[in-house]
């Protein structure tokens, strides 16, 4: 099935259109699927991905670098990390450098979580099993190259 029977559209206006919006269309139903898998767990991407971002630093972050590196960055950082203390994944504490700030850190009880949370990455992978690996190289040139061309980064 084709992304014009999936959303019953056969006129594009061109390819690019159309590749834009079966990207979009793509990436929702990723998302969903994604959605489905951690609400098992009782958590949100974006609590996911602050989990993630935290296990993968070797120093405490503060919600502003926490927010540099999200996928999301519209997401309100603060917010997601005050409902995540809430459900003891995390610690907040003051910043020893700049007593201003405060540093965020995994807790015990997080961390268990991010390391069970592990055991999705075979089932998003199942989720990508139409193509090889070859072609997901490919495919992340390719998308790569559509943001560079726009950001410089």
């Amino acid at each position: 099935m084709g992304i014009e029977q999936d959303i019953q559209q056969s006129n594009f206006r061109n390819e690019f259109q159309k590749m834009g919006i079966n990207l979009l269309f793509t990436a929702n139903w990723l998302n969903e699927q994604i959605n489905k898998m951690l609400a098992e767990q009782g958590i949100t991407q974006q609590q996911y991905n602050i989990l993630r971002i935290l296990r993968g630093s070797t120093t405490p972050l503060s919600t502003l670098k926490i927010r540099e590196r999200m996928l999301d960055k519209m997401s309100d950082t603060s917010r997601i990390v005050d409902r995540l203390i809430a459900k003891e994944l995390v610690m907040k504490s003051t910043c020893e450098k700049d007593k201003r700030l405060v540093d965020i850190t995994l807790s015990p009880k997080g961390l268990n979580l991010i390391d069970h949370l592990d055991q999705f990455n075979d089932r998003i992978d199942a989720l990508l099993k139409g193509i090889n690996e070859s072609e997901a190289n490919t495919m992340n040139q390719i998308l790569d190259k559509i943001r560079t061309v726009h950001t410089g980064s």
